[in-house]
């Protein structure tokens, strides 16, 4: 049996009371008897089902949404969902709350990206068994079961300061005639440390009852290069002052080793990770769906927010507490009622960054300089406003500058928004005189792409974005380039390069 069907199995057995019989030899098994449930849907589809095509919803600033307010017994098995959002970070600025029997205390509280597994409001596909996210980080599926027996409630608020101009969804469950004694219900629950508190362990979840947890999404900022993840993982079970549970580094909880990359598999992965400088961002998720841990009337979970750095005086040391941003959910099933949770942060403190568009592409043609080539403003899909500034060079001679201005004195994370395309060129970037970055635009297909441009010192005044063409893909069928905009990132939290994790931890 490969591995594909052993986790389709493996999910069945421990998950849900509905596919509790299938042959384990067999992942299809079953499907040929009769079902016991009535099959529903709820979802943003037209009332006017015939002749209308409105099937989404939007969101208000500052408003909310109601998904689904559902008669049980019933059990949730899909929760799909898209949106279209032009706000930078939406996907930490849009709150999932689910209430089950007409609870107040909500049973799932967290941003909506970070409950679909991807943390710091980043849109990026990865598959696993339970949550699986495509359509460029865009198009979100959920299958964990979710029992209720009264009623549900699901709801989605906006605490951005713009409009979500589309909420598409589905949530397909099941009418039962009853919920099994052994239901437990699920659970979600997020947390955040911007940035981590020193002399502590950074808290995933504090939990009461009798239940059992069955995953951990943890996301990350680097406040300073280096490795974030020698601390272990922690399970305090019923109470317990010693953990019965103790794991041996960040990345060995993940399932993972010597450190982290991008990878994605049924029950771990790290489907976003950008390196070990300052800035850099990561999120990994750790299923325990083989291995659900068990709790009777409590369980803690910790993780230590440990690993390497290099001090200002020279020396270094591969195990010291950091001071990164580090953000999580929790998930789990229990009896209720539950313990309530911290509040959630308000939606604007949840971003790890504050960011902006400083230059966009089409704005800047009127002014821009270049080599005696065609520069025009030509409409996209997928860009800032529908429009790209786009430069098209006959030969690998070809530049163009554009102008910006900046108000304040700061380091700023800089990504150019580029277009990749079949007959796109290579081009270096240049900040003021100075070599920043170098870009391979090709790629066979029309690709709006984020390129990092890495940290830079901004001061107040005017400051000029060069793109000289330096050749070519041999696959490119030309030397063109698409700008759409230039976004600057600036960390919430950043600690002064003269101040060295050793005189904070002193402080502590």
């Amino acid at each position: 049996m490969n591995s594909f069907y052993s986790s389709v199995v493996t999910l069945a057995l421990s998950c849900s009371t509905v596919l509790a019989q299938l042959d384990p030899g067999n992942p299809l098994s079953g499907l040929e008897k009769l079902k016991n449930f009535q099959t529903m849907r709820a979802s943003s589809a037209d009332p006017d089902w015939r002749n209308g095509n409105g099937d989404c919803r939007w969101i208000k600033a500052g408003g909310s949404l109601t998904l689904a307010e559902l008669a049980g017994p019933g059990q949730i098995v899909h929760f799909w969902c898209t949106i279209a959002d032009q706000e930078p970070g939406y996907s930490r600025l849009l709150t999932l709350l689910m209430f089950w029997d007409g609870e107040t205390n909500a049973s799932v509280q967290c941003p909506i990206g970070d409950f679909f597994g991807m943390g710091m409001a980043v849109d990026q596909p990865f598959t696993s068994l339970p949550i699986r996210v495509t359509s460029d980080g865009r198009g979100r599926n959920c299958y964990w079961p979710m029992p209720f027996g009264k009623s549900a409630r699901i709801v989605v608020t906006n605490e951005g300061q713009m409009p979500c101009d589309a909420f598409y969804y589905y949530i397909d469950w099941q009418k039962l005639p009853a919920l099994p004694e052994d239901s437990a219900y699920f659970h979600a629950m997020y947390r955040q440390e911007f940035p981590c508190v020193m002399g502590q362990n950074y808290l995933i979840a504090d939990l009461a009852g009798r239940g059992h947890y069955v995953g951990t999404v943890l996301s990350v900022v680097m406040s300073s290069p280096g490795w974030f993840g020698e601390g272990n993982d922690l399970f305090f079970i019923d109470g317990e002052k010693e953990p019965s549970l103790r794991g041996t580094g960040t990345e060995d909880y993940f399932c993972d080793g010597w450190g982290f990359r991008e990878q994605a598999g049924p029950f771990y992965g790290t489907p976003l990770w950008e390196g070990y400088g300052t800035g850099d961002r990561g999120s990994a998720y750790r299923w325990h769906i083989p291995d659900p841990i068990a709790f009777d009337k409590s369980l803690r979970v910790e993780i230590q927010h440990r690993g390497g750095q290099d001090f200002p005086d020279g020396t270094s040391t591969g195990f010291i507490e950091r001071d990164d941003l580090m953000s999580s959910v929790a998930f789990w099933y229990q009896i209720e009622p539950h313990q309530a949770g911290p509040a959630l942060p308000p939606g604007p403190e949840r971003l790890p960054f504050h960011e902006s568009v400083i230059l966009k592409g089409h704005t800047a043609v009127a002014t821009a300089k270049h080599s005696d080539d065609p520069v025009e403003v030509q409409p996209l899909g997928g860009v800032t406003d529908g429009k790209q500034l786009w430069f098209r060079p006959g030969a690998d001679k070809g530049w163009v500058e554009v102008s910006f201005e900046n108000q304040t004195n700061h380091m700023a994370q800089l990504t150019a928004r580029m277009v990749h395309s079949y007959d796109y060129g290579i081009y270096r970037v240049l900040l003021d005189g100075k070599q920043i970055a170098q870009l391979d635009l090709y790629d066979p297909a029309i690709v709006p792409t984020a390129e990092k441009l890495g940290t830079q010192k901004l001061a107040p005044g005017t400051h000029t974005l060069r793109f000289e063409c330096a050749g070519k893909s041999p696959k490119s069928a030309g030397y063109y380039l698409g700008f759409d905009a230039l976004v600057v990132r600036v960390p919430v939290y950043s600690r002064p390069p003269d101040v060295d994790l050793r005189t904070l931890q002193k402080h502590t």
